[in-house]
């Protein structure tokens, strides 16, 4: 029995566990059987022509997971962010875990995805939410079919969030191989705003698949900034589905920062339903070994006199494998347009790659659309020219690639987000180098 088939076989056990009277029953159902209509995606498929999933789908994994194991705050306390107080919502296997997470949210409704799918009180949230992207492709519908937690967070109408919150998922490697399911959604009303990082970390060395979704909605004039740190062990692998649907006047940050992991996907959606909407989509890959990292994007302009900009930064060393598939649609209503995109790529090694396939589709005349990518190599002069000036050969690699990447880093607005990436960086190039930040 292959994987496809022994998730079909076992969402009828998941069923069972399941109130057929669920506001989510027949959502559930549904996807499953587009799931199974359209298996997981192939190298056939356009948007997955340069990423395979065969090496991540050999494992037999285990769908539902074990009683989770007794992590300590001091197992895992490495991974927070430590220098600002923040709110936790933490996961173990996929489980909530009540003795890390800080419950206690001023003003705010943060809740478990298992009671917001369950409870009558939050019946609209799955009417209004839930139901819009639950077959949106084959993955999000297995996603969708097998969700039982994550987190819901919901900020209402004028709400500043005083501090940022971080939502954390760990394995544990209670079984052989674990498949994991998490679903997030956030929700932004009028004229709130928060920032949130999300972080999936493996603590084992067995084999950890995660299929991750996100859905984001924003009110008017709300702003998220959401931050993904993947920095995984080398048999963990991520495929993360964002999907963001803003409403006028909104504006949307997310930064991707990619430095592990076996293999990560990410599925970036922004939908711009109303005017003066801004879209930010900026992110960090570093990656060596046979690491591959795979950044899909779309920006669907709908209405007029909106922005979006995406830049991101890719340095591949070893034999990793590096894809960039950004797509920007400009609807034929949507005037005065302005979008950027911009994918730069440094090869370190000659067994490095990079594919790489920035898109344009307008229908509007009225607009500034740009978008570019490039793919190079370290620029010996500045190479020479450090190393005339004292710096050894190593510390200079760093410093060019850290300021490839800064004008991204530049834009992070949580500085203690900034210190660890940068901290992070340093460590990827082999370097120990106080930055100035």
């Amino acid at each position: 029995m292959d994987l496809k088939e022994k998730l079909v076989s076992s969402f009828l056990a998941f069923e069972e566990d399941i109130d057929v009277h669920s506001p989510v029953h027949d959502i559930r159902s549904e996807a499953i059987k587009t799931f199974e209509t359209e298996g997981f995606p192939t190298k056939k498929q356009e948007a997955w022509k340069y990423t395979s999933l065969n090496t991540v789908l050999k494992h037999d994994y285990s769908v539902f997971p074990k009683q989770e194991n007794s992590i300590e705050y001091k197992d895992i306390k490495k991974y927070f962010l430590h220098d600002i107080d923040t709110y936790k919502i933490i996961f173990i296997d996929g489980k909530y875990s009540s003795h890390l997470s800080q419950t206690t949210h001023d003003g705010i409704d943060v809740c478990l995805m298992s009671s917001a799918l369950n409870k009558p009180k939050y019946k609209q949230v799955i009417e209004t939410y839930f139901n819009k992207v639950a077959t949106k492709d084959s993955l999000t519908a297995l996603n969708t079919a097998f969700s039982s937690e994550g987190a819901y967070i919901h900020i209402p109408k004028n709400k500043l969030v005083d501090k940022p919150i971080q939502i954390l998922h760990f394995s544990t490697g209670n079984e052989a191989a674990l498949m994991l399911q998490p679903r997030n959604l956030i929700v932004a009303d009028e004229n709130s705003e928060v920032q949130i990082f999300e972080r999936h970390q493996s603590l084992t060395d067995n084999p950890v698949l995660t299929n991750s979704v996100t859905e984001i909605y924003t009110a008017k004039r709300a702003i998220v900034d959401y931050y993904k740190l993947q920095n995984d062990n080398s048999n963990a692998s991520l495929i993360d589905n964002t999907f963001v649907d803003q409403k006028e006047q909104s504006h949307c940050l997310v930064h991707t920062f990619s430095f592990g992991g076996k293999l990560t996907r990410n599925n970036l959606n922004f939908y711009q339903n109303g005017e003066r909407i801004e879209s930010t989509m900026k992110g960090i890959t570093i990656i060596g070994d046979k690491q591959h990292v795979d950044h899909n994007t779309l920006v669907h302009h709908i209405e007029p006199n909106c922005e979006s900009h995406q830049d991101y930064k890719g340095i591949f060393g070893d034999s990793a494998t590096g894809v960039f598939n950004g797509k920007i649609v400009v609807e034929k209503l949507a005037q005065k347009t302005n979008a950027f995109q911009s994918n730069n790529n440094i090869l370190l090694s000659d067994k490095a790659s990079i594919n790489t396939k920035p898109q344009l589709e307008i229908f509007a005349d009225d607009v500034k659309c740009s978008h570019g990518c490039t793919i190079g190599q370290l620029d010996e002069s500045a190479m020479f020219y450090m190393r005339s000036r004292g710096i050894p050969k190593k510390e200079a690699k760093a410093l060019l690639m850290y300021a490839f990447s800064n004008n991204v880093l530049s834009s992070v607005r949580i500085p203690e987000i900034k210190t660890r990436i940068t901290k992070i960086i340093a460590n990827k190039l082999g370097v120990n180098i106080g930055f100035d930040l």
